[in-house]
């Protein structure tokens, strides 16, 4: 599969859910939390998405919004900051 743009933001998006314990890990079919790294992981998406800012299709900044939305979201209830 080529690289693209959208392949990174799912290749982070995917990290990060791994990171909050959201998703098993592979290689030890657990779930596990790292919040540093999440939060990291979500940073990252946020600079990216700060720094390509009207140079991205629609498509690519609805994803790129759309995932730092829902991983924000998603970090919050990992911390309990957010009571659903």
């Amino acid at each position: 599969m080529p690289m693209t743009f959208q392949t990174l933001v799912f290749s982070l998006s995917t990290t990060a859910m791994l990171q909050l314990g959201f998703l098993s890990n592979p290689e030890t079919g657990k779930k596990e939390k790292n919040l540093p790294a999440a939060k990291q992981t979500i940073d990252i998406l946020q600079i990216l998405q700060e720094k390509t800012q009207g140079n991205l299709t629609s498509e690519e900044s609805q994803l790129l919004e759309a995932s730092v939305y829902d991983l924000k979201m998603t970090y919050l209830r990992a911390t309990n900051s957010l009571k659903l």
